[in-house]
């Protein structure tokens, strides 16, 4: 059977993957996001990372124009946050706690307990690729918080649990 875009999402939805939020500062300064499955180190030295985001995303061409993109990893309990963002509200924002990157432009970088990790990045390449724009940016600074992380497969939210914590509960 050839592959076509239902068996595409199939095959990739059956992947455990981590979530993230991806923000940006619009021209006029205004803070947008989406919700980012794909996402991988590229190099350590020096540290770069990829984002790929939805080339028809309202985020992607403030993250061009700006240059700059905050990654945040969400921790369990983040499942809100990841739902939010992978919607189209234009109030993705309201109620959230954030201040402007210093590193990347104004992007938002969310202080909140529902984020594992942070990597503020200026973007160093874009290629389109099919329907998406691969990022690559250069890590500018890293927060990591000891949270756990949370992961997403078939459409559901679900704690990671390590193999040692998963065994000793079975």
């Amino acid at each position: 059977m050839s592959a076509d875009t239902d068996s595409f999402r199939s095959f990739f939805g059956s992947v455990p993957t981590a979530v993230a939020v991806v923000t940006a500062a619009a021209p006029d300064g205004t803070p947008q996001g989406f919700t980012c499955n794909s996402f991988a180190a590229v190099s350590a030295d020096p540290p770069l990372l990829l984002v790929c985001a939805s080339r028809a995303s309202r985020t992607l061409p403030s993250v061009l124009a700006s240059g700059g993109f905050v990654l945040h990893l969400l921790a369990d309990g983040g499942q809100e946050l990841g739902r939010l963002f992978a919607g189209r509200s234009a109030r993705k924002f309201d109620g959230l706690v954030w201040r402007p990157s210093p590193y990347c432009t104004g992007a938002p970088l969310l202080d909140d307990d529902r984020i594992l990790a942070s990597a503020e990045c200026t973007v160093v390449h874009a290629q389109d690729a099919g329907d998406h724009s691969v990022l690559v940016g250069r890590m500018e600074a890293a927060r990591v918080h000891p949270r756990r992380p949370v992961l997403y497969q078939q459409g559901t939210f679900t704690p990671w649990q390590r193999a040692v914590e998963a065994a000793v509960q079975a």
